[in-house]
């Protein structure tokens, strides 16, 4: 039996390659001598890179940024020189995961650090690049980020803005006079991993915000901002942008990139997805795995689960769910291409408990899902038959 395993990172827990290994372990104890293929995925935000690293012949570029508040973050890109390709993720340099829970900061965080990894694949020579943006700490429609590259922002006497959430409605002009030059010559394509637009209920502040430490009130402010900027980012790029699927990602960047650097924005998992092969190498299994720490509702709003699973439904192979966590409302799921859901979790038990555990849970819920099909399909065939 062909067998592949594409899972997205189980958040906190496990990267994607660890909850690969994981179920195959546990396939192998039931099926031993299964051919099974790993694609680990991603959906343009954490755990791009290491997705990525190894389909490709790629090598990292270290190289020191300004974190989300300012501090010095030791990160890196990978760089693919044959193809003058750099892929960049925004979390390793702008991220949700470089501040503990209590300095989070909406207002203050800036992305300019993906704006000087961005300028440091400039210097290696790329002329395209692939920039990941799930997972920030920003609310800044990529006004740090732009800053890093060259442009000005300026209030009303003239002087610069600091590129941060709570400076975006003081901004008056947007000056690009001194933008990189080199970008001009670049393709930047940018993984979505969410399709928010930029503002409304379902916008960067009112959903994100919180998430990235926003008070009640920070919203309405960050609401605000982001409305204002927004109004002189469509002016400046000549263009409707607030609506835009995908503008609303990063805390905003998605509309910035588009409106001040030309990218272009693509659904992540399909990009990635694209990039690994994952189309073939589906068609070619008998049987396909995928997991996450959460299955739901917004899976099947650009995540890579549901990515893969539409692709098994595209070529009628059987995908099976597996997460920590399963909605109650599995219809959307099942009508997204997953034939199976199964919770990791073997009964009751707390967050910091599944965490520690997921590896040896994924591998037994991947045993027993084994264990039911190897039962299931032979009897039902001689009931066919």
């Amino acid at each position: 039996m062909n067998i592949l395993l594409a899972p997205n990172a189980l958040k906190g827990s496990l990267s994607a390659s660890s909850a690969a290994e994981a179920m195959a372990l546990g396939i192998r104890r039931r099926l031993p001598d299964a051919d099974i293929r790993t694609i680990p995925v991603a959906d343009g935000g954490d755990g791009m890179i290491e997705a990525i690293a190894g389909h490709l012949s790629a090598e990292p570029v270290e190289c020191t940024v300004t974190g989300p508040l300012g501090q010095p973050v030791r990160t890196a890109f990978l760089y693919a020189a044959d193809r003058q390709l750099a892929i960049i993720e925004m979390a390793r340099a702008s991220g949700l995961a470089l501040l503990p829970p209590h300095e989070l900061d909406a207002l203050n965080a800036t992305s300019t650090g993906t704006g000087e990894l961005i300028k440091a694949a400039l210097n290696q020579g790329c002329r395209h690049i692939v920039l990941g943006i799930g997972g920030s700490a920003t609310t800044d429609a990529a006004t740090g980020l732009a800053t890093a590259l060259g442009v000005r922002f300026l209030d009303e006497h003239q002087k610069p803005v600091s590129g941060n959430g709570g400076c975006l409605q003081t901004i008056r002009t947007i000056d690009t006079s001194n933008l990189d030059p080199r970008l001009c010559n670049v393709t930047l394509e940018v993984a979505c991993d969410v399709d928010n637009p930029l503002i409304g209920p379902e916008g960067a502040a009112a959903v994100y915000g919180p998430q990235k430490g926003a008070t009640q009130d920070d919203v309405w402010l960050l609401e605000r901002g982001l409305s204002h900027f927004g109004s002189l980012l469509e002016a400046h790029a000549g263009r409707e942008l607030e609506s835009l699927a995908g503008a609303g990602a990063a805390g905003g960047a998605g509309a910035g990139l588009v409106g001040l650097l030309n990218a272009t924005l693509k659904p992540g998992a399909r990009l990635v997805l694209d990039l690994l092969k994952v189309e073939a190498a589906v068609a070619q299994a008998d049987l396909v795995f995928t997991c996450e720490g959460h299955l739901d509702s917004q899976t099947c709003h650009g995540k890579a689960p549901a990515a893969v699973a539409g692709l098994a439904k595209k070529h009628r192979v059987p995908c099976v769910g597996i997460a920590g966590a399963i909605d109650d409302h599995t219809g959307q799921l099942h009508e997204a291409g997953f034939d199976a859901l199964f919770s990791l979790c073997p009964g009751p038990v707390s967050l910091d408990q599944a965490l520690a555990h997921a590896a040896d849970y994924l591998a037994n819920t991947a045993e027993q899902v084994m264990r039911c099909r190897q039962t299931a399909i032979p009897r039902l065939q001689a009931v066919d038959s």
